[in-house]
């Protein structure tokens, strides 16, 4: 049994700035994309670290959750984890929050309760309401969208929130917040610009958002030392794999044991990969670490959230014949994985990929973790300003020793995402097994259009984004 103690709280009505519009004025003139163009240049920089800016602003708006707050943080694997938490917790009835990022699609995406995006109204609404309490200071995009999601959920009154980290920990505006309970899902080499080149530094960053007396569960198997010392140091409760919970497959079902609970025989997550056991792992221990109230979650309800949870992007297959899939890699650790989602399913004779990445990320890395399966490269540029260039992949992929007659440029993923799609189309009329993977992530990305309305985005390795993957089966 699961017990969270309950409460809610009403939000201060934020003042008018002079420079401003009212803001119920512009709610109502203004579109959520309008919006959107504007937070986004508010600040000089896309990412700047720091909690001063954003805990100004909260402390203008009155954000004061009463209910638990669940902060996810990590590499890899959060907005898996999250995605399953609010799973379970809807299965057993309660209004959930969860705020995750970045968006496939629509902003919308972000904010979520009880599993439903959240209105352009509602969004442009809260908006509208940080920008006024404001003042003069510069928020980014994604202390706007961290500030709006708080207020959201603050007015629709639910029971528990679920905040997915964006980048690190320690000065990420997620942790303005106090969490009741923090998740750890990994530690991995990602934004060394931001948090340091080595996983001490990484993991350091992330540990962060642990609280003194409170839970801090972590799912990485090979816990970096300085983690360690941080929960200690203040006091954390640190719940580690393999000590305080631990899980193991068994066929198609599985086990999770912790020193309060077992459970035995559960249904393996809808999530694709076997890295999922340890995420759905934290997700339950997480659970019951926030359990000391009202909230009730009954095994049944762990068992339905883990198999009905859905999140686009994560080796979700979209459609078939050829078959498109997507998922989020976007580093070595993650491209790994999807190197090892492709080659535990159905077997293609031949892979193609549609590559394109941002350039501050390490595309040497992601080249030779997934360049054992891939036998054609479909190249892009990335118009933006942290865009890597195709002629700078083409030059990693040939030091990687990738030959050029396996290597197409484009000026966009768009025009290779569709070269790459004809040619798969012509290999199903040949009958060739093939496979095709494309990724690409990032909340300014544009999206293709698929099949009708289906929309997705490219995936390309490294790129902190979507990864879109097609195959043509044999016999298409």
């Amino acid at each position: 049994m699961l017990n969270v103690e309950i409460g809610s709280t009403s939000a201060a009505n934020a003042g008018e700035h002079p420079d401003r519009l009212p803001a119920r004025q512009r709610t109502e003139c203004d579109a959520l994309d309008v919006w959107l163009d504007r937070i986004g240049r508010i600040h000089p920089k896309s990412i700047a670290m720091g909690l001063d800016r954003v805990a100004a602003v909260r402390h203008a708006m009155a954000l004061d959750p009463t209910f638990p707050v669940i902060a996810v943080g990590g590499t890899n694997g959060k907005g898996s984890t999250c995605a399953m938490m609010e799973a379970v917790l809807s299965a057993a009835g309660y209004r959930v929050g969860c705020y995750a990022s970045p968006h496939l699609i629509r902003f919308n995406e972000r904010v979520r309760v009880n599993g439903v995006s959240a209105s352009d109204e509602c969004i442009a609404s809260a908006l509208a309401r940080a920008d006024a309490s404001r003042g003069e200071v510069e928020l980014t995009y994604f202390e706007f969208a961290t500030l709006t999601a708080m207020g959201i959920f603050i007015d629709d009154d639910v029971d528990v929130a679920i905040l997915e980290v964006g980048l690190g920990g320690r000065l990420d505006a997620v942790n303005v917040f106090d969490a009741d309970c923090a998740v750890i899902t990994s530690v991995a080499i990602d934004h060394v610009d931001y948090l340091g080149p080595t996983r001490e530094m990484i993991a350091f960053e992330k540990a962060g958002i642990f609280r003194p007396r409170m839970p801090a569960v972590c799912s990485e198997p090979d816990v970096p030392e300085s983690m360690l010392s941080h929960a200690q140091a203040i006091g954390a409760r640190f719940l580690r794999l393999d000590e305080a919970f631990a899980y193991e497959a068994t066929g198609d079902r599985w086990m999770y044991h912790s020193a309060n609970v077992r459970l035995v025989d559960l249904p393996k997550p809808h999530l694709e990969g076997a890295f999922q056991l340890r995420n759905a792992s934290a997700a339950i221990t997480a659970l019951q670490a926030v359990a000391d109230g009202s909230l009730r979650v009954a095994p049944r309800h762990i068992a339905q959230g883990i198999t009905d949870v859905r999140l686009p992007g994560r080796f979700h297959v979209l459609r078939e014949r050829p078959e498109v899939v997507v998922d989020v890699a976007h580093n070595q650790q993650a491209a790994e994985a999807l190197r090892d989602n492709l080659g535990s399913t159905r077997k293609f004779r031949r892979t193609l990929a549609v590559f394109a990445m941002l350039d501050d990320k390490d595309i040497a890395a992601v080249i030779e973790a997934t360049k054992s399966s891939v036998a054609e490269w479909f190249i892009a540029d990335i118009r933006t300003e942290r865009g890597a260039t195709a002629e700078r992949l083409r030059g990693e992929l040939t030091n990687a020793g990738v030959a050029g007659g396996h290597i197409s440029s484009f000026g966009s993923p768009e025009q290779a995402y569709r070269a790459v799609v004809r040619q798969a189309a012509d290999d199903g009329r040949s009958r060739r097994s093939v496979r095709v993977v494309s990724h690409r992530r990032g909340s300014n990305n544009p999206s293709l259009r698929i099949c009708g309305r289906t929309r997705v985005r490219v995936l390309m390795p490294g790129l902190t984004s979507t990864a879109a993957a097609c195959r043509c089966a044999r016999g298409a």
